[in-house]
């Protein structure tokens, strides 16, 4: 509980305790045995008095009362040695995750009021993965404790049932096996009353339904030794720069945790406190740049090892049905294959083949790894089918072989993978079809066919590209001027001079 003045936490202020859920007997049994000896008696009975301000058999909020309640029951003093006291213990059931506090402004009273919310005891198995209560448990009780508190939540199986587990088929009816619900009738009443007397808190969300972070998702994962906790401090009430941050973790997909992050880095505020919007994305950008790439790392790394596994397995693994070839669709076979397969084989081995093994055949050696390492991430990050990369590899093969000077880079064929997935291209028809769209293209715009752009530039010679204009030159071959128009010409003429003088001498 951060509270930095005393008189902020009075035994006057008023409070409200909120919960949704019941305690069952597990649960009475994780606060005696597990969360008691970590954060002690005293502790523990703040957490059953708040439990019992909202009935056992109901969940939501109590009723608003002064604090006074809390110390008297407790037998604490309403000083400010109690009011530390209290903190305290309220601080211990926070850190372990049993309770959390808000604090509210009213600005009618100018005055704070306290919203105690409840969280429920993890459940053994929960409690137990979680790395930091374990260890915690461990230097309170010692690690043989921990490990005879851990079995004795546990009952064993039957020894003869585990034997069976592997054999193991769910017989369950689902739902809709059983009951049959009238959904052509919509009760719209119903929805919104079920909504407006809902007791159960729901996600903070936008007006357009995403879910927000709060102020107070904020402040309790900031770090009370940093620089910009007054920033952020500040923020409780700036509701502007609070959407600018939501806006950020919006269009970044950043969590509370990771926007903490960049709000403790240097240069995310000016030296008044306000927040610098184009360097908090710049760094936004560049935290989900590194996410990406590394669920990409992660991607592939899983992917190996579930090859890795599939091939130890060996005879288990599900071979593919082969798929034939059309011959509509068939391709024409590369220079370097014309020797070895005619153009039904080869057809085939595009379709069925995986994209490994086509790449080993286009190399008499091993296949470079910068290359493998391309397809790779085609195939395990973009989930391109094979039988497409399989295309792909032949057309850009086919590129090379006539001659052309593109050079296959990790930049040209991840931008010709990234146009097959905005045209959805995932069979091999589709493929096919699109390379020949592209070589079509390609064509017209290499022979300067209507429509297309050309352009011509110097040469070294000194001899210009542009193309030569003709002028104008008398052949002799116009027809002669008669006396009448040469009279009317010069009859212009002198007209137009005489308006010309006329308009200098300033004459209406």
């Amino acid at each position: 509980m951060h509270i930095s003045h005393l008189h902020h936490f009075t035994e006057h202020h008023r409070y409200c305790v909120s919960r949704e859920f019941g305690l069952s007997p597990v649960d009475e049994r994780m606060l005696n045995s597990i969360y008691q000896p970590m954060v002690g008696a005293f502790a523990i009975s703040l957490y059953r008095l708040l439990f019992s301000h909202v009935p056992a058999e109901n969940i939501g909020f109590s009723a608003a009362e002064p604090q006074r309640r809390l110390f008297l029951t407790l037998g604490i003093e309403p000083n400010e040695k109690g009011r530390r006291s209290l903190i305290e213990q309220a601080s211990r059931l926070e850190a372990v995750g049993l309770l959390q506090t808000s604090r509210i402004f009213i600005p009618e009273t100018d005055d704070y009021m306290y919203e105690y919310e409840m969280l429920p005891p993890l459940s053994p198995s929960d409690f137990f993965a979680t790395q930091h209560l374990t260890l915690l448990l461990r230097d309170k009780v010692g690690k043989f404790a921990v490990l005879s508190l851990r079995e004795q939540f546990w009952s064993r199986e039957p020894e003869e049932w585990s034997r069976s587990a592997a054999g193991k088929e769910n017989i369950s009816r689902p739902f809709y096996d059983i009951f049959e619900l009238n959904t052509h009738v919509i009760d719209y009443e119903l929805e919104q009353a079920l909504t407006e007397v809902a007791a159960v808190r729901q996600p903070v969300k936008s007006a357009e339904g995403k879910l927000t972070i709060g102020y107070s998702d904020l402040i309790l994962r900031f770090p009370r030794e940093s620089v910009n906790r007054a920033h952020v401090e500040k923020l409780r009430f700036d509701f502007d720069q609070m959407g600018v941050i939501n806006y950020v973790a919006h269009k970044y997909k950043l969590g509370a945790q990771d926007m903490c992050r960049l709000l403790d880095e240097d240069g995310i505020f000016s030296p008044d406190g306000e927040l610098i919007l184009d360097e908090l994305q710049h760094r936004a950008n560049q935290h989900f740049r590194q996410n990406m790439k590394r669920q990409e790392q992660r991607e592939a790394s899983a992917a190996k090892v579930v090859a890795i596994r599939a091939a130890e397995q060996g005879d288990g693994a599900i071979i593919p049905d082969e798929q034939p070839v059309e011959m509509e669709y068939y391709v024409e076979v590369p220079p370097q294959f014309l020797s070895k397969c005619d153009i039904h084989q080869y057809n085939m081995m595009l379709r069925n083949e995986p994209y490994t093994r086509l790449l080993q055949t286009f190399f008499p050696g091993a296949v470079p790894g910068q290359l493998m390492d391309i397809f790779e991430k085609i195939d395990l990050n973009y989930k391109l089918p094979g039988e497409v990369i399989n295309v792909l590899i032949h057309y850009l093969m086919a590129m090379v072989a006539s001659g052309g000077e593109q050079r296959i880079n990790r930049n040209f064929v991840e931008a010709i993978a990234s146009n097959m997935l905005v045209k959805q291209v995932n069979s091999y028809e589709k493929a096919v079809r699109y390379i020949r769209d592209q070589s079509k293209v390609k064509g017209k715009g290499a022979s300067g066919a209507p429509g297309t752009r050309s352009r011509s530039y110097a040469k070294r010679g000194g001899t210009s590209g542009k193309p030569e204009i003709q002028i104008a030159l008398d052949d002799g071959q116009s027809g002669a001027v008669s006396e009448e128009e040469f009279a009317a010409l010069m009859q212009m003429a002198a007209n137009i001079k005489a308006k010309k003088k006329k308009g200098a001498d300033g004459a209406p």
